[in-house]
């Protein structure tokens, strides 16, 4: 059985969201504050061989120029994805047909978020939230809405297509 094959067993609708998403990150404080927003271009790929069950590439981008990028293997284990890559630590499982995260932060001690990510009826909008915890209070909030790139709008630049910085 491939790599791809078996993760499908363990997360059944996980497939659905192979491909290029685009879209805005709201980062809140708390207290509902904005702290922060930058564009996000997201691929999510699950290949058929090698080490590695799924490969999340990231490309964000903020209105002043800033450029940060990353790439997150992750491997199946027990029914379950798992990474551990140089700033968080953790898995993800399938509920129902939504993904839940729970991953600690190696960059920030002592703090970790829980993520949900939710697939819209159709397929091509998906909304993703994250609580933070640091020392066992809220720290802040991440909201996601990211949009499945069209066919031929495979660039990973989230900018493109008038991805905006505003909520």
């Amino acid at each position: 059985m491939s790599a791809r094959e078996e993760l499908a067993r363990a997360f059944p609708l996980i497939l659905a969201h192979e491909g290029l998403w685009r879209g805005t990150y709201l980062h809140l404080a708390a207290d509902g504050r904005l702290e922060d927003s930058h564009a996000s271009a997201v691929r999510c790929i699950f290949p058929d061989e090698g080490p590695f069950a799924y490969v999340q590439e990231n490309r964000f981008e903020w209105a002043d120029g800033r450029v940060q990028e990353s790439t997150l293997p992750g491997v199946l284990r027990a029914w379950r994805l798992h990474w551990d890559v140089p700033t968080f630590s953790g898995e993800a499982w399938e509920s129902d047909g939504v993904i839940l995260l729970r991953l600690h932060r190696k960059d920030t001690p002592g703090a970790h978020f829980e993520e949900m990510i939710s697939l819209a009826p159709g397929g091509w909008e998906r909304a993703r939230t994250w609580h933070w915890f640091k020392d066992g209070r809220l720290l802040r909030r991440t909201l996601c809405l990211e949009r499945r790139a069209k066919s031929g709008d495979e660039g990973m630049s989230p900018l493109q297509n008038g991805i905006s910085f505003r909520p």
